[in-house]
């Protein structure tokens, strides 16, 4: 296998060097003047850190709280409840994929178990840590409850997190064995391109399950309280303008009831799983899975 032009060592420098500044930029305004959620927060810096400037873009467009204009206002649109809804899934479910993929790829299992091992860490991590764990106060402080609640959502999203992660991660270091370890530059530039693409695809999942209120979009602390369920309380500490039912029920997602029947789940379920198995067969005819 050929060694990759100098220019792409050089390229994956300055990418890097642009994450770094992203992430230190995305950490300074989310946690000293955002009042998100600070789950979100965590999301928002960790997707940064994978998807460098391009994620740092997204979070100035879809979350930073204009001077002129409350966060609440602001982050009302469903197109940006729905880039909440991705930023926590990829927080969790990236997260999970790459820890999983350095293991793996250190101890030199062959990529089709790389991708199984990632897809079912990457999801229990999402499920179990991001979704469950630190949004149980939005099933009224039941760990289970948000387990239960969590787990369809989860898993669509999922579906379509891996159906980019997956031909992007096989095709890449099927070009470059170098890209099989974690430490190699190649590597973290693979995933950080697979994360980008990944988040491209579950994005309109998410957007249907923001929709549907089968997932929570983005909200603050003035009104959702700092577990996301403390509505009430939070407009008697702090004055709200008047948001509507459909405005404060897109924040708080999970904590409503939801928009969708049945048949349009089964429906879903469907269509993420098709999209899933395209991705396994571009990364077939494209990629290797005995390396």
């Amino acid at each position: 296998m050929p060694s990759p032009a100098p220019w792409l060592y050089a390229v994956l420098v300055g990418w890097f060097v642009l994450t770094a500044l992203s992430v230190a930029y995305v950490a300074w305004d989310a946690f000293t003047r955002n009042p998100e959620l600070r789950v979100m927060k965590w999301g928002w810096l960790l997707v940064t850190l994978y998807g460098g400037p391009i994620m740092a873009a997204a979070y100035v467009l879809s979350c930073q709280e204009p001077a002129d204009e409350r966060h609440e206002d602001f982050v009302r649109p469903l197109w940006k409840q729905a880039f909440g809804s991705a930023i926590h899934c990829m927080a969790g479910d990236a997260t999970g994929v790459i820890a999983a993929a350095a293991i793996t790829t250190a101890l030199g299992l062959p990529m089709w178990q790389d991708v199984i091992a990632e897809y079912v860490f990457g999801f229990a991590f999402g499920l179990l840590i991001f979704q469950a764990l630190f949004m149980r106060d939005m099933a009224g402080g039941s760990y289970w409850g948000a387990l239960r609640m969590s787990f369809i959502p989860e898993w669509l999203s999922m579906n379509a997190v891996m159906a980019g992660m997956i031909p992007t991660m096989v095709i890449l270091m099927s070009r470059d064995m170098a890209a099989m370890h974690a430490s190699s530059l190649r590597f973290w530039g693979v995933m950080s391109l697979a994360t980008l693409v990944g988040f491209a695809v579950a994005y309109p999942i998410n957007l249907w399950l923001v929709g549907v209120r089968l997932k929570h979009g983005m909200g603050t602390v003035r009104a959702l309280g700092h577990g996301g369920h403390e509505v009430g309380a939070d407009r008697l500490a702090t004055p709200l303008p008047d948001m509507g039912h459909d405005a404060m029920a897109g924040m708080s997602g999970m904590a409503t009831a939801t928009r969708v029947t049945t048949p349009q789940i089964a429906a879903m379920t469907v269509l993420t799983l098709v999209m899933l198995g395209a991705g396994i067969i571009v990364a077939t005819l494209f990629g290797r899975w005995a390396m």
